[in-house]
Protein backbone atom coordinates (compact mmCIF):
# COMPACT_ATOMS: atom_id res chain seq x y z
CA UNK A 1 0.00 0.00 0.00
CA UNK A 2 2.79 2.55 0.68
CA UNK A 3 4.22 2.27 -2.73
CA UNK A 4 1.05 3.07 -4.23
CA UNK A 5 1.02 5.65 -2.15
CA UNK A 6 4.51 6.97 -3.80
CA UNK A 7 3.37 6.42 -7.52
CA UNK A 8 0.59 8.73 -6.71
CA UNK A 9 2.41 11.52 -5.08
CA UNK A 10 4.79 11.49 -7.98
CA UNK A 11 2.15 11.56 -10.42
CA UNK A 12 0.73 14.57 -8.47
CA UNK A 13 4.32 16.15 -8.79
CA UNK A 14 4.66 15.18 -12.56
CA UNK A 15 1.18 16.92 -13.86
CA UNK A 16 1.83 20.03 -11.30
CA UNK A 17 5.24 20.84 -12.42
CA UNK A 18 3.91 20.17 -15.92
CA UNK A 19 0.79 21.82 -15.62
CA UNK A 20 2.51 25.35 -14.24
CA UNK A 21 4.75 25.19 -17.37
CA UNK A 22 2.33 25.18 -19.97
CA UNK A 23 0.28 27.79 -18.23
CA UNK A 24 3.22 29.69 -18.04
CA UNK A 25 4.30 28.66 -21.47
CA UNK A 26 0.99 30.57 -22.68
CA UNK A 27 1.14 33.31 -20.28
CA UNK A 28 4.11 34.48 -20.56
CA UNK A 29 6.30 33.08 -24.10
CA UNK A 30 3.01 33.31 -26.34
CA UNK A 31 1.93 35.99 -24.31
CA UNK A 32 -2.05 35.16 -24.53
CA UNK A 33 -2.84 37.89 -21.52
CA UNK A 34 -7.20 37.21 -22.06
CA UNK A 35 -7.47 35.33 -18.40
CA UNK A 36 -11.38 35.09 -18.89
CA UNK A 37 -10.72 33.63 -22.32
CA UNK A 38 -7.89 31.19 -21.10
CA UNK A 39 -9.24 30.81 -17.31
CA UNK A 40 -12.76 30.30 -18.98
CA UNK A 41 -12.01 27.45 -21.19
CA UNK A 42 -9.85 25.53 -18.39
CA UNK A 43 -12.40 25.87 -16.18
CA UNK A 44 -15.43 24.86 -19.28
CA UNK A 45 -13.22 21.85 -19.95
CA UNK A 46 -12.60 20.57 -16.45
CA UNK A 47 -16.56 20.94 -15.44
CA UNK A 48 -17.61 18.78 -19.05
CA UNK A 49 -14.78 16.24 -17.94
CA UNK A 50 -16.02 16.35 -14.42
CA UNK A 51 -19.62 15.80 -15.62
CA UNK A 52 -18.95 13.48 -18.09
CA UNK A 53 -16.44 11.08 -15.56
CA UNK A 54 -19.62 11.41 -12.71
CA UNK A 55 -22.27 10.13 -15.29
CA UNK A 56 -20.16 6.82 -16.08
CA UNK A 57 -19.06 6.58 -12.18
CA UNK A 58 -15.11 7.06 -13.14
CA UNK A 59 -15.56 9.50 -9.91
CA UNK A 60 -18.18 9.84 -7.47
CA UNK A 61 -20.26 12.43 -7.63
CA UNK A 62 -23.73 12.73 -6.29
CA UNK A 63 -26.34 14.65 -7.59
CA UNK A 64 -25.51 18.76 -6.60
CA UNK A 65 -28.86 19.85 -5.29
CA UNK A 66 -29.91 23.57 -5.68
CA UNK A 67 -29.43 24.67 -1.99
CA UNK A 68 -26.18 22.95 -1.53
CA UNK A 69 -24.97 24.96 -4.52
CA UNK A 70 -26.12 28.05 -3.33
CA UNK A 71 -24.61 27.92 -0.11
CA UNK A 72 -21.28 27.21 -1.57
CA UNK A 73 -21.23 30.41 -4.34
CA UNK A 74 -19.13 32.73 -1.80
CA UNK A 75 -16.67 29.51 -2.13
CA UNK A 76 -16.85 29.63 -6.12
CA UNK A 77 -16.97 33.78 -6.10
CA UNK A 78 -13.53 33.52 -4.40
CA UNK A 79 -11.95 30.61 -7.05
CA UNK A 80 -12.97 32.75 -9.51
CA UNK A 81 -10.81 36.17 -8.06
CA UNK A 82 -8.47 33.21 -7.20
CA UNK A 83 -8.14 32.18 -10.46
CA UNK A 84 -8.10 35.14 -12.61
CA UNK A 85 -5.62 37.33 -10.14
CA UNK A 86 -3.58 33.86 -10.56
CA UNK A 87 -3.31 34.20 -14.35
CA UNK A 88 -2.46 37.82 -14.33
CA UNK A 89 0.37 37.68 -11.68
CA UNK A 90 1.65 34.44 -13.31
CA UNK A 91 1.73 35.99 -16.53
CA UNK A 92 4.40 38.77 -15.38
CA UNK A 93 6.14 36.92 -12.48
CA UNK A 94 8.47 33.99 -12.50
CA UNK A 95 7.61 30.47 -10.79
CA UNK A 96 9.89 30.77 -7.90
CA UNK A 97 8.79 34.65 -7.62
CA UNK A 98 4.95 33.42 -8.14
CA UNK A 99 5.31 30.79 -5.44
CA UNK A 100 6.83 32.47 -3.02
CA UNK A 101 4.12 35.38 -2.55
CA UNK A 102 1.96 32.53 -3.07
CA UNK A 103 2.89 31.32 0.33
CA UNK A 104 1.47 34.26 2.01
CA UNK A 105 -1.89 32.92 1.27
CA UNK A 106 -1.42 31.51 4.36
CA UNK A 107 -0.45 34.09 6.39
CA UNK A 108 -4.32 35.43 4.89
CA UNK A 109 -5.79 32.31 6.35
CA UNK A 110 -3.92 32.34 10.05
CA UNK A 111 -5.29 35.74 10.40
CA UNK A 112 -8.63 35.13 9.40
CA UNK A 113 -8.40 32.37 11.57
CA UNK A 114 -7.22 34.44 14.53
CA UNK A 115 -10.06 36.67 13.88
CA UNK A 116 -12.60 33.90 14.26
CA UNK A 117 -10.96 31.52 16.75
CA UNK A 118 -9.68 34.29 19.19
CA UNK A 119 -9.25 31.50 21.89
CA UNK A 120 -7.30 29.14 19.80
CA UNK A 121 -3.91 28.24 21.05
CA UNK A 122 -0.94 29.95 19.05
CA UNK A 123 1.67 27.26 17.91
CA UNK A 124 4.75 29.28 18.31
CA UNK A 125 6.64 27.11 15.04
CA UNK A 126 3.55 28.20 12.90
CA UNK A 127 4.25 31.75 14.01
CA UNK A 128 7.39 31.50 12.99
CA UNK A 129 6.67 29.66 9.45
CA UNK A 130 3.91 32.50 8.91
CA UNK A 131 6.69 35.15 9.69
CA UNK A 132 9.41 34.19 7.38
CA UNK A 133 6.28 33.77 4.63
CA UNK A 134 5.60 37.00 5.48
CA UNK A 135 8.98 38.89 5.44
CA UNK A 136 9.62 37.05 2.27
CA UNK A 137 6.74 38.23 0.71
CA UNK A 138 7.16 41.55 1.75
CA UNK A 139 11.09 42.12 0.75
CA UNK A 140 10.73 40.02 -2.81
CA UNK A 141 9.35 43.47 -4.56
CA UNK A 142 11.93 45.16 -3.15
CA UNK A 143 14.66 42.88 -4.70
CA UNK A 144 13.48 41.59 -7.40
CA UNK A 145 15.57 42.65 -10.93
CA UNK A 146 11.89 42.29 -13.14
CA UNK A 147 9.42 44.29 -10.69
CA UNK A 148 6.32 44.49 -12.31
CA UNK A 149 4.03 46.76 -10.13
CA UNK A 150 0.65 44.75 -11.80
CA UNK A 151 2.23 41.36 -11.77
CA UNK A 152 2.58 42.14 -7.84
CA UNK A 153 -0.81 43.69 -7.25
CA UNK A 154 -2.52 41.14 -9.67
CA UNK A 155 -0.49 38.49 -6.73
CA UNK A 156 -1.65 40.12 -4.07
CA UNK A 157 -5.52 39.59 -4.81
CA UNK A 158 -4.64 36.02 -5.97
CA UNK A 159 -3.04 34.86 -2.16
CA UNK A 160 -6.15 36.71 -0.67
CA UNK A 161 -8.54 34.82 -2.52
CA UNK A 162 -6.25 31.68 -1.63
CA UNK A 163 -6.35 32.50 2.32
CA UNK A 164 -9.91 33.18 2.09
CA UNK A 165 -10.82 30.25 0.10
CA UNK A 166 -8.94 27.83 1.86
CA UNK A 167 -10.67 28.81 5.47
CA UNK A 168 -14.11 29.04 3.55
CA UNK A 169 -13.32 25.12 2.41
CA UNK A 170 -12.31 24.16 5.87
CA UNK A 171 -14.75 25.82 7.69
CA UNK A 172 -17.55 24.81 5.36
CA UNK A 173 -19.81 22.60 7.50
CA UNK A 174 -21.93 20.56 5.22
CA UNK A 175 -21.66 16.93 4.28
CA UNK A 176 -23.14 17.07 1.06
CA UNK A 177 -20.42 18.30 -0.79
CA UNK A 178 -17.44 16.06 -1.64
CA UNK A 179 -14.31 18.35 -3.06
CA UNK A 180 -14.86 16.89 -6.89
CA UNK A 181 -18.49 18.68 -5.91
CA UNK A 182 -17.11 21.97 -4.73
CA UNK A 183 -14.82 22.04 -7.72
CA UNK A 184 -18.16 21.08 -10.21
CA UNK A 185 -19.88 24.48 -8.90
CA UNK A 186 -16.71 26.20 -9.02
CA UNK A 187 -16.09 25.25 -12.49
CA UNK A 188 -19.76 25.97 -13.68
CA UNK A 189 -20.27 29.14 -11.77
CA UNK A 190 -16.92 30.33 -12.70
CA UNK A 191 -17.37 29.39 -16.54
CA UNK A 192 -20.69 31.67 -16.55
CA UNK A 193 -18.85 34.42 -14.96
CA UNK A 194 -15.95 34.70 -17.15
CA UNK A 195 -18.06 34.04 -20.22
CA UNK A 196 -20.22 37.46 -18.88
CA UNK A 197 -17.09 39.52 -18.02
CA UNK A 198 -15.02 38.54 -21.49
CA UNK A 199 -16.42 41.26 -23.62
CA UNK A 200 -16.71 44.13 -20.88
CA UNK A 201 -12.54 43.70 -20.05
CA UNK A 202 -11.18 44.04 -23.65
CA UNK A 203 -10.33 39.89 -23.50
CA UNK A 204 -12.93 39.25 -26.25
CA UNK A 205 -11.53 41.52 -28.91
CA UNK A 206 -8.08 41.52 -27.73
CA UNK A 207 -7.97 37.96 -28.44
CA UNK A 208 -9.22 38.32 -32.22
CA UNK A 209 -5.86 40.53 -32.67
CA UNK A 210 -3.68 37.75 -30.58
CA UNK A 211 -0.91 37.40 -33.70
CA UNK A 212 -0.64 33.35 -32.51
CA UNK A 213 -4.56 32.75 -32.57
CA UNK A 214 -4.20 30.47 -35.54
CA UNK A 215 -1.11 28.87 -34.23
CA UNK A 216 -0.31 24.40 -33.65
CA UNK A 217 1.10 25.66 -31.18
CA UNK A 218 -1.50 27.82 -29.24
CA UNK A 219 -4.12 25.65 -29.82
CA UNK A 220 -1.92 22.66 -28.42
CA UNK A 221 -0.87 24.58 -25.26
CA UNK A 222 -4.29 25.46 -24.62
CA UNK A 223 -5.74 22.16 -24.95
CA UNK A 224 -3.02 20.77 -23.21
CA UNK A 225 -3.05 23.66 -20.28
CA UNK A 226 -6.98 22.62 -19.83
CA UNK A 227 -6.30 18.95 -19.63
CA UNK A 228 -3.43 19.04 -17.15
CA UNK A 229 -5.76 21.71 -14.77
CA UNK A 230 -8.15 18.60 -15.03
CA UNK A 231 -5.99 15.40 -14.44
CA UNK A 232 -4.33 17.65 -11.49
CA UNK A 233 -7.53 18.26 -9.75
CA UNK A 234 -8.46 14.72 -9.80
CA UNK A 235 -4.56 13.65 -8.57
CA UNK A 236 -4.91 16.66 -5.92
CA UNK A 237 -8.22 14.68 -4.59
CA UNK A 238 -6.81 11.47 -4.68
CA UNK A 239 -4.04 12.63 -2.93
CA UNK A 240 -5.22 14.46 -0.23
CA UNK A 241 -8.13 11.59 0.58
CA UNK A 242 -5.30 9.11 0.61
CA UNK A 243 -2.95 11.12 3.06
CA UNK A 244 -2.86 12.97 6.08
CA UNK A 245 -2.76 16.86 5.79
CA UNK A 246 1.00 16.82 6.84
CA UNK A 247 1.72 14.11 3.82
CA UNK A 248 -0.54 16.18 1.57
CA UNK A 249 1.53 19.56 2.33
CA UNK A 250 4.72 17.66 2.01
CA UNK A 251 3.85 16.29 -1.80
CA UNK A 252 3.17 19.99 -2.48
CA UNK A 253 6.15 21.24 -1.29
CA UNK A 254 8.16 18.67 -3.11
CA UNK A 255 6.14 19.73 -6.23
CA UNK A 256 6.75 23.02 -5.28
CA UNK A 257 10.21 23.15 -5.40
CA UNK A 258 10.77 20.87 -8.25
CA UNK A 259 9.04 23.18 -10.47
CA UNK A 260 11.17 26.11 -9.06
CA UNK A 261 14.30 24.43 -9.85
CA UNK A 262 13.15 23.29 -13.38
CA UNK A 263 12.03 26.35 -13.93
CA UNK A 264 15.48 28.39 -15.04
CA UNK A 265 15.95 25.50 -17.16
CA UNK A 266 12.71 26.26 -18.83
CA UNK A 267 12.45 30.08 -19.13
CA UNK A 268 14.31 32.78 -19.13
CA UNK A 269 15.08 34.55 -15.34
CA UNK A 270 16.90 37.20 -13.86
CA UNK A 271 17.05 36.31 -10.03
CA UNK A 272 20.12 37.94 -8.17
CA UNK A 273 21.27 36.76 -4.73
CA UNK A 274 18.55 39.40 -2.66
CA UNK A 275 15.89 37.62 -4.35
CA UNK A 276 17.11 34.14 -3.90
CA UNK A 277 17.32 34.63 -0.18
CA UNK A 278 13.42 35.62 -0.49
CA UNK A 279 12.73 32.72 -2.25
CA UNK A 280 14.46 30.14 -0.06
CA UNK A 281 13.40 31.94 3.65
CA UNK A 282 9.54 31.63 2.10
CA UNK A 283 9.74 27.87 1.71
CA UNK A 284 11.91 27.41 4.50
CA UNK A 285 8.83 28.87 6.12
CA UNK A 286 6.51 26.28 4.16
CA UNK A 287 8.85 23.59 5.28
CA UNK A 288 8.37 23.95 8.79
CA UNK A 289 4.87 24.80 8.48
CA UNK A 290 4.58 21.47 7.34
CA UNK A 291 6.87 20.33 10.18
CA UNK A 292 4.48 22.36 12.80
CA UNK A 293 1.10 20.36 11.30
CA UNK A 294 3.08 16.97 12.01
CA UNK A 295 3.32 18.34 16.02
CA UNK A 296 -0.76 19.46 15.88
CA UNK A 297 -1.33 15.88 14.49
CA UNK A 298 0.42 14.18 17.26
CA UNK A 299 -0.55 16.63 19.93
Amino acid sequence: MQWRRHITGLAFSFVFVVSYFTNKFVLSVLKFTYPTLFQGWQTFIGAALLLLFGKFGWVEMSRITRSAALSWLPGSLLFVGNIYAGSRALSRIDIPFFFTLQNSSHVVSYIILKVVNRQEKTQWLKLISICFMLLSAINLPLHDPQFDYSGYLWAVGHLLCVGAYRVFQGRYKSSNLSDLEQHCINYLFSVLLLAIAAHPTGDLTGALEFPSLQSYTFHCGCCASALLGFLLLLATVKLKNGLSLEHFGVWIFLSKITAMSLSPFIFYMDMNASSLICVVTSHVGEALLVYSQRDSQLG
